[in-house]
């Protein structure tokens, strides 16, 4: 098999449980992540109508809400069915004890209301600390938009991602970012987006081709993917630029031989990819429009699915076949020093993923006894926690920016889904059900 065959074929190939540590070797797990076991009890309660008009916004608002917060992991959401009766729709009519006495035992409550007209959805939320007797709201907005399913989700996205932020010392919260994946739904493989709870999906690309492994820019402007695209008669793996700007694919210059697996440096300025333009396939740097191509790696194998640390921008996590078999290797962000990752069992090791803190590294690894799985590893000290275990397969695991979840695919419905999960493993639910779905990547902002 030739190597640039070879090096589709590993592209194609790499297409909540703990492991038996002792719980103080978990603590390097929870400190990279922010799972903590300490959580505040918050209750959301049902946004309140001024009018019949306003409950179906009403009531979609509050559940977006409660989903984000659900989701969040950083915090335990009271079930609606402890609630009181009355749901409050002003500050002035919450009553503290039926919210802190038990069996709500709350700390936090988020509550409001909604006004429409024919023109216009006024939402007011508020969030107050009910352990607190000072009465002063930790959170107090009023948003205004468009009527619009589209806009009452997206401002319950905000007011969601106002309380994670408050909880947990100014962290990101989710609304707001997309997931970039693959999808054969179409007739082709093509680039989808979706909002992060997998609402929204939709196309961007059209080539009617096969496009794989799409990687968000750090400004969240343009996607860069592998694609099959022909050009002058001839098809070949290539590295394809998706514009969000302009809405459709831009020009990106075209190189010799199979290019695969881009991924963009922290600062947005180059794109680092697997290239076997010299011959065999390695890994090449270029600046952020495809000039400029500099090779990083020299072996006998190839070298594919570079991953960049997000938060250092000088090391380099990647897939290398040459010591036989797919393994992970570091190497500095200008191609010295490359190092094997080795653990302590065999088995491939494929689709590394760095945390936004740049501490800690998902990828999916088939051990000699089972299925392809995802698992975290700190780098420092080779420590591994196996995040899935069953019996499909788990692949190309991408973190989001929260670093406490993470999207990959997976077979355990079937087909091959886009999944999300806790950083853990837990509350693990499925994103994707039409077609088959493949090669998650989760928006930076």
């Amino acid at each position: 098999m030739s190597k640039p065959t070879r090096a589709v074929a590993l592209l194609s190939f790499a297409s909540f449980f703990w492991l038996s540590f002792p719980a103080a070797a978990q603590d390097w797990f929870r400190a990279g992540t922010g799972l903590s076991a300490e959580k505040p009890r918050l209750a959301v309660a049902d946004f309140v109508p001024r009018g019949d008009s306003v409950k179906p916004h009403s009531a979609l608002f509050t559940q977006v809400v409660r989903d984000d917060l659900q989701f969040c992991g950083i915090l335990d959401l009271v079930s609606p069915s402890f609630y009181p009766a009355q749901p409050p729709s002003l500050p002035a009519e919450l009553k503290f004890p039926p919210w802190t006495d038990p069996p709500v035992n709350a700390n936090l409550v988020a509550f409001g209301n909604l006004t429409e007209s024919t023109a216009e959805v006024a939402i007011e939320a508020w969030l107050f600390d009910v352990r607190n007797p000072t009465f002063q709201p930790v959170i107090g907005k009023v948003y205004r938009g468009a009527p619009t399913d589209a806009q009452v989700r997206k401002f319950a996205h905000q007011f969601a991602d106002e309380i994670i932020s408050k909880l947990s010392g100014g962290l990101p919260g989710l609304g707001s970012t997309q997931i970039a994946f693959v999808s054969s739904r179409s007739g082709a493989k093509e680039i989808w987006a979706m909002d992060y709870d997998g609402a929204n999906q939709h196309q961007l690309t059209s080539l009617r081709s096969i496009s794989l492994t799409p990687r968000w820019s750090p400004d969240v402007s343009r996607i860069a993917f592998t694609c099959f695209a022909p050009s002058n008669g001839l098809t070949s793996a290539q590295i394809c630029m998706y514009s969000l700007d302009a809405g459709k694919v831009v020009s990106f210059p075209r190189f010799r031989g199979t290019n695969t697996t881009p991924v963009w440096s922290p600062d947005g300025s180059q794109l680092m990819f697997s290239s076997s333009m010299a011959g065999n396939p390695e890994l090449y740097v270029t600046d952020s429009n495809g000039g400029k191509p500099k090779r990083l790696t020299f072996s006998a194998g190839v070298s594919i699915s570079p991953a960049w640390n997000p938060k250092t921008g000088q090391s380099v996590v990647f897939v290398s076949d040459r010591g036989g078999i797919p393994k992970l290797y570091m190497m500095n962000a200008d191609g010295t020093n490359s190092t094997a990752l080795d653990l302590p069992d065999k088995g491939y090791l494929i689709d590394p993923a760095w945390s936004p803190n740049g501490q800690l590294l998902a990828f999916s690894w088939r051990r000699p006894e089972g299925n392809y799985d995802i698992y975290v590893m700190d780098p420092a000290s080779l420590q591994i926690i196996e995040i899935t275990r069953d019996a499909a397969r788990n692949e190309r695991p991408s973190w989001a920016p929260d670093g406490r979840h993470i999207v990959f695919e997976s077979t355990r419905s079937g087909s091959r889904q886009i999944w999300v999960m806790l950083a853990d493993g837990s509350q693990a639910h499925p994103l994707t059900t039409s077609g088959n779905n493949e090669s998650p990547n989760w928006s930076p902002r």
